[in-house]
């Protein structure tokens, strides 16, 4: 594992140097493992690990290639590791969110333009009048991702999208056993939405957060 570590940390330095640019094409095996003077075992091992977290792309026949190295894709990771939490830990998750969500919420306000301020509006006219938590859920996560991505900042909404899986269930969970639940989600968000468009990033951030923090208050109740 040593030499795996070696030969990874080798590659990354190639990538960091502009050596490797996002999109290039890696040197033939033979030629690689010679020039940074390790075996074509410890290389591939390193290679196939960089893929595992969307580094590098493995492409059969073609050669490997490093990938476009966006948030999205190397923060990809991240969400498959965090899906492994149980309810224990989902708490936490909400808690993170609390933090990044309102501060995403605050930039939209600033950067969202008035078409994607006029897009998230449609995203609220879209829930029926009696959704059912299916619809619900999965508006709610249509609407906070938007927000995320009109925060401007990819590296923020990568990081505020991987949260979703472990936050997924407590909002079904919450849809099904809280009183009003539909209600407060519609009525909140409309208010988001409103900040949003008015183009006042504290009060947009203040909504965000009475609803983030509504959700994990109505979990840590329901855990207790």
């Amino acid at each position: 594992m040593a030499v795996t570590d070696a030969a990874i940390d080798r590659i990354k330095q190639m990538i960091l140097s502009g050596e490797l640019a996002p999109g290039s094409r890696l040197p033939k095996e033979a030629d690689l493992a010679d020039r940074l003077g390790l075996s074509r075992n410890s290389l591939r091992e390193a290679v196939r690990a960089l893929a595992l977290i969307n580094v590098l792309d493995v492409r059969q026949g073609d050669g490997t290639y490093v990938t476009s190295l966006e948030p999205r894709l190397l923060l990809d990771a991240m969400s498959f590791v965090v899906d492994f939490h149980q309810d224990d830990t989902v708490l936490q998750f909400f808690q993170v969110r609390r933090i990044l969500e309102p501060a995403a919420t605050a930039m939209a306000a600033t950067y969202m333009s008035e078409s994607e301020v006029a897009e998230l509006r449609k995203i609220l006219d879209a829930l029926p009048i009696d959704p059912s938590v299916e619809q619900l859920v999965a508006n709610d996560l249509e609407f906070h991702q938007r927000i995320a991505a009109g925060s401007g900042n990819a590296v923020l909404c990568s990081l505020i999208e991987s949260l979703s899986g472990p936050t997924t269930r407590a909002r079904i969970w919450r849809g099904l056993t809280q009183e009003n639940a539909l209600e407060k989600t519609r009525e909140q968000h409309t208010a988001i939405c409103d900040a949003i468009a008015a183009r006042q990033p504290e009060v947009a951030r203040a909504w965000a957060t009475v609803h983030i923090a509504g959700v994990e208050d109505w979990l840590r109740n329901a855990l207790a």
